[in-house]
């Protein structure tokens, strides 16, 4: 299995959680997806790394207000298109 497509699978599962209202268990997994996409995204480009920041504050936003849904789309949309465009 490629990194992207364990992140990518990390994404879903993370997301799945917190689709269930199991936000405390998604919050650990969060974590780690989070450390793994700065990880992935250190190498890419400026425009890649901006975008980055800006879909992690729009995510801690959602957590903030226990937004658990647009949490999940955000991660399982937006984030996982951010990694595979980064990795292409």
């Amino acid at each position: 299995m490629t990194a992207l497509k364990g992140w990518v699978d990390e994404c879903h599962q993370c997301a799945g959680l917190f689709r269930l209202g199991r936000d405390v268990e998604a919050a650990l997994t969060m974590v780690d997806v989070f450390e793994g996409a700065q990880r992935s995204l250190q190498s890419a480009g400026v425009q890649k790394q901006h975008a980055w920041a800006q879909l992690l504050t729009q995510m801690l936003e959602c957590q903030e207000r226990q937004d658990w849904l647009g949490l999940a789309d955000f991660m399982e949309y937006e984030l996982i298109r951010l990694l595979e465009e980064s990795s292409a």
